[in-house]
């Protein structure tokens, strides 16, 4: 995923310096700026992922996965199955999904 969105990025940052809009004044630039935006987005959140998925490797390797970092108590096993890289159990996430 990190990949596509960077080629993504890349396209769109490419294209752009080959129109050489002017996000300011030109219609069409806004929408450039804005798609640009969008995929600088979705990348980084890939990347905090990516971060918190390799966190969770870490502490399987540790012994400490699906064990709370707030608490020391359990996270459920649903929770972890819907989000493998949690460290919170559902009381100490307040409610967080």
């Amino acid at each position: 995923m990190i990949e596509a969105l960077a080629g993504e990025f890349d396209g769109i940052v490419a294209a752009a310096e080959l129109n050489a809009t002017d996000d300011e004044h030109d219609p069409e630039g806004s929408t450039i700026a804005f798609e640009r935006q969008r995929v600088a987005a979705m990348l980084r959140d890939a990347r905090v992922k990516l971060h918190a998925l390799d966190d969770a490797l870490v502490s399987v390797a540790a012994g400490g996965y699906g064990t709370c970092a707030s608490c020391g108590g359990p996270i459920g096993d649903e929770r972890l199955a819907a989000l493998p890289a949690t460290r919170s159990c559902i009381a100490c996430a307040g409610g967080e999904a």
